[in-house]
């Protein structure tokens, strides 16, 4: 898989979330991909996004810069969205 980088977000980190007790039947058992401008603006991201103001469960893993083509071929690959804009990736929410 080819990722394309464009010039202007160039300052914007990618990041892969695995988490502890992650809600059966979701995307988000499988992990999660946000870019992001740092781990603060991720956090925000991830809260607004997908727990509107609730609690988030623990983060078991959190990969800075990932390199998606490391990701699950069969389930996130396939379903991925765009990796070089601020926002959810995966599940696919761009």
């Amino acid at each position: 898989m080819t990722v394309r980088i464009l010039e202007n977000s160039m300052h914007l980190v990618r990041y892969w979330l695995e988490f502890e007790n992650a809600p059966k039947f979701t995307p988000l058992r499988l992990g999660c991909g946000i870019t992001a401008e740092n781990l603060d603006d991720m956090r925000h991201i991830l809260r607004d996004v997908f727990f509107k103001g609730n609690a988030v469960p623990g983060i078991s893993k959190c990969i800075e810069n990932v390199d998606v083509s490391t990701l699950d071929a069969n389930h996130v690959l396939p379903n991925i969205g765009a990796v070089y804009r601020r926002g959810v990736w995966f599940p696919n929410m761009n």
